[in-house]
């Protein structure tokens, strides 16, 4: 505590009370002494004596509150004044609270206690916002990083910033696995939105009935069981982006209504009749060729051509290997976060063989391989390559496979089928197919409808 007062009596009165509650105290007799204590100590709250020689405690005060040093620092006033229009001054230039002369030990303390609580309370704040800024910041880091330097990754980059800066609608295309989602992303939170919402919707893991609802919201007492009215993606991506996760599965009449969306800008509520404006960037992404979804009637031309304005295609793994060593580290470091583990060191056999390795599933499955042998590690070298090389899908030739002249379809047919043969026909869990082909399990569920892959009859699937 700071104490400024012309009395010594005063100042060795309060110095004894206040030593005795527990605080440490060092004095001042004057308003230019105070000031330069002040800088000189930063104590943890001033009391303040109003009448001094000199520059009185008012202004003493204004030119605590006027400079960045001493700004945060509570004032309590000690005054002998009773008039009101004195009090209200010192809450105008800045003071905290005032104590009357002669004061109560009992009150002087307490308000004393109540503002040096109150300043540790902010202060702890102040930490806490720093750490959700610091937190908020690596996330966008993260969320903006293609790791690797190869030329195809490069042209991805490229592309990102040249889009990010319009509202242009964005087309990310690119087999399962490739960071499609990380694209969308990164052009986000280089986007002038990026302090906006950047909302997700996986179209592939709706039911038909429910993507109008999911997209557009629904009023109450539209169909059974909607009790509530309930906003729709477009709403809450209102003013950021709206991020559409494997649009090729979208139905037929829910492509209508979005290609309006996207026209107009408006939309209806399902059971709704007024329409709605909202100013939402929309970046798309599919695993599929929707030119060909169009020839064959699957995909509306005219919404593939609004969604491929500015299309981005993402190379697979295996067309940049020369990015794996580097990849593998990033993901190494992210992943032992994660799981609490230690990982210091990957060794050259487990570098070579994912650099040997396809990875069907590209970075989606890198990363399930990482955790595999981070879990099988021990010591902080990453080096499991045995437990990883004995995956029921593995990188070597095989007769029942497709020749190489055979279609992607019939390829990813069969992989799928070899996946779900090893597991024993189950999708979901750590020993299922899905986490096996790097893919969520409702997306493998669209797959297998989309070919037509149905368990033999008396195996179990869940």
């Amino acid at each position: 505590m700071l104490i400024v007062d012309v009395q010594p009596l005063n100042v060795d009165l309060l110095e004894q009370e206040l030593e005795a509650a527990g605080y440490r105290t060092l004095a001042a007799t004057d308003g230019e002494q105070a000031l330069a204590r002040a800088i000189e100590r930063a104590p943890d709250l001033i009391l303040l004596d109003v009448m001094m020689p000199g520059i009185d405690g008012y202004e003493t005060c204004r030119r605590l509150k006027a400079a960045e040093a001493t700004r945060a620092i509570p004032v309590i006033f000690l005054t002998a004044l009773k008039e009101t229009f004195d009090k209200v001054r010192a809450f105008e230039i800045g003071a905290v609270d005032y104590v009357t002369k002669p004061f109560e030990t009992a009150e002087l303390l307490a308000r004393v206690g109540t503002h040096v609580a109150l300043r540790r309370e902010i202060a702890a704040h102040q930490r806490s916002k720093a750490t959700i800024r610091g937190l908020v910041e690596q996330q966008r880091h993260d969320a903006g990083v293609l790791v690797g330097d190869s030329a195809a990754l490069s042209r991805v980059r490229g592309l990102i910033a040249q889009v990010a800066a319009t509202d242009s609608t964005v087309l990310i295309a690119g087999e399962t696995g490739t960071g499609k989602e990380l694209v969308a992303r990164a052009v986000h939170e280089q986007s002038a939105r990026r302090d906006r919402a950047l909302v997700t919707l996986n179209c592939a893991a709706l039911p038909g009935a429910l993507v109008e609802s999911e997209l557009f919201g629904h009023e109450k007492g539209a169909f059974t069981g909607a009790h509530q009215q309930r906003r729709g993606r477009f709403e809450l991506a209102d003013g950021g982006s709206l991020f559409l996760d494997e649009v090729g599965e979208l139905p037929l009449e829910a492509q209508a209504k979005l290609l309006r969306a996207l026209q107009e800008r408006e939309f209806e509520r399902v059971g709704g009749t007024r329409a709605l404006r909202v100013d939402v960037r929309v970046i798309a992404a599919t695993n599929r060729d929707l030119r060909a979804e169009v020839a064959a009637g699957r995909f509306r031309a005219d919404l593939y051509f609004r969604l491929s304005v500015f299309p981005i295609t993402l190379p697979p793994l295996r067309e940049r290997r020369g990015d794996i060593p580097q990849l593998v580290r990033h993901v190494v470091a992210r992943v032992a976060r994660r799981l609490g583990r230690q990982a210091d060191h990957v060794s050259p056999a487990f570098i070579a063989w994912a650099c040997a390795y396809d990875w069907p599933g590209n970075v989606r499955e890198l990363e399930n391989a990482v955790e595999r042998a981070l879990i099988l590690s021990s010591g902080g070298l990453l080096e499991a390559v045995d437990g990883l090389a004995a995956s029921p899908i593995e990188n070597r030739a095989d007769p029942q496979m497709p020749s190489a002249i055979a279609s992607l379809q019939v390829v990813e047919q069969t992989h799928i089928r070899r996946a779900l043969d090893a597991t024993g026909w189950t999708i979901e869990g750590d020993n299922g197919a899905a986490r096996l082909l790097g893919l969520n399990a409702s997306t493998l569920r669209g797959r297998m409808r989309k070919y037509g892959i149905r368990k033999p009859t008396g195996r179990e699937s869940r």
